[in-house]
């Protein structure tokens, strides 16, 4: 690769992306499939600073996807594992209510019940006391459900822990411009870093774990095949007055709203299906989702959000805006009608050893490691590995 320095150790594998998935995927690469060499390189100065952060923060238990079988009853599987896992990062004090509207919903509290059953989740009805929260001229029914939040700091002080304690080096501010055939490996990616000095690191594996970035390489990358939908989404930290500080409130289904506790900050989250999302695109790979959201001019609709839940939830209107989280959302565009999140696990026949992997909610990594479980895994010196299980925190 002329131009460039050549990386004088060559890699087993390299992921791009120190979110949630680029950590864990490495941490298994190492701890799991015995590989000796695995480099993370991540775009901003520390993990787990984007879309892991930047979100909702909700462990789902199946509840939001009615409209998705799959998607509903493989987080019933997750929930469980995810809960053990990772314990200190779970915040399950609090009260988590679904209530179904009487009118614009896609489903029938009857329905939603049903829907409940089949997936084997855990519904009963809510007390006088917690139904009196809601406008009952709006709302046709109200839920207790098993639905928790996650803190996304403690997740980041696991991350950096195993990958230490793994071996994993770790290179922030750096990110990689392209990934290709090498000359003397498998693979080659070029990583920059914040000086914009570049350089060539041959791998075996290449593991493309950014999320909204998966399409942004040049060289041999051909590409995800599964088209993307791009939106910046505004997610809003909200204090709630007192009645409200203990619950997680979620309307269904069709153009509402949620609260969360959002622990890394102790506020609550709001997002509303209509005001959340301000942008949206088709994916292109020389349109680089980062450099529009830097470019975006963030003008809160929060006013609007707490207008219209304020008609189902009174007290809302006595919650006061802190802050407002924004980031670039991803989603499939074959999930748009259902509101499915499955893995997108690519493996690129054209570039052997080069996996894509998007996760809609941070209980699809096991989704993904499941699958990884049945990739040929080996080192640079070609020695397979024998396979593991499930990354433990």
């Amino acid at each position: 690769m002329v131009g460039y320095e050549a990386d004088p150790a060559s890699q087993d594998a390299v992921v791009i992306g120190g979110g949630f998935y680029g950590a864990a995927i490495a941490v298994y690469l190492a701890r799991q499939r015995g590989l000796k060499r695995v480099l993370l390189i991540e775009r901003e100065p520390a993990l787990l600073m984007r879309a892991s952060y930047n979100n909702q923060a909700r462990v789902h238990n199946g509840y939001h996807y009615p409209r998705s079988f799959t998607t509903a009853y493989r987080s019933r599987i997750n929930l469980p594992k995810f809960v053990t896992d990772w314990p200190a990062a779970v915040k399950r004090d609090f009260t988590k209510l679904y209530a179904i509207a009487r009118r614009n919903s896609k489903v029938t509290a009857k329905q939603f019940e049903r829907f409940c059953r089949d997936i084997g989740a855990d519904i009963k009805p809510a007390t006088s006391e917690l139904r009196e929260l809601f406008e009952p001229r709006l709302i046709e029914d109200v839920f207790i459900v098993e639905e928790y939040a996650f803190d996304t700091t403690t997740l980041a002080s696991w991350a950096k822990r195993e990958l230490d304690e793994s071996g994993v080096q770790i290179r922030y501010q750096s990110r990689v411009t392209a990934i290709s055939r090498g000359l003397h490996s498998p693979l080659t990616v070029i990583a920059e870093n914040a000086q914009g000095h570049r350089e060539a690191i041959n791998c075996r594996y290449v593991f493309n774990c950014t999320y909204s970035g998966l399409n942004q390489f040049t060289g041999d990358f051909p590409g995800v095949s599964a088209g993307l939908k791009q939106e910046i989404t505004e997610m809003a930290l909200m204090q709630m007055p007192e009645s409200l500080e203990g619950v997680g409130i979620t309307v269904m289904d069709g153009p509402f709203f949620s609260t969360m506790p959002f622990p890394a900050r102790g506020l609550h989250t709001l997002s509303h299906v209509r005001y959340t999302p301000h942008l949206h695109w088709n994916d292109q790979p020389d349109f680089d989702p980062y450099a529009r959201l830097d470019d975006y001019v963030r003008e809160s609709r929060v006013d609007r959000m707490v207008r219209d839940v304020g008609r189902y939830i009174p007290a809302v209107l006595q919650a006061r805006h802190v802050d407002s989280l924004f980031e670039v959302k991803t989603v499939l565009v074959k999930n748009e009608g259902d509101d499915g999140r499955p893995i997108l696990f690519e493996r690129h026949m054209e570039l052997p050893g080069c996996y894509s992997i998007l996760g809609g909610k941070i209980d699809n990594i096991y989704d993904v490691i499941e699958t990884l479980e049945k990739e040929h895994i080996s080192r640079i010196d070609g020695q397979e590995e024998s396979k593991g299980g499930v990354v433990n925190a």
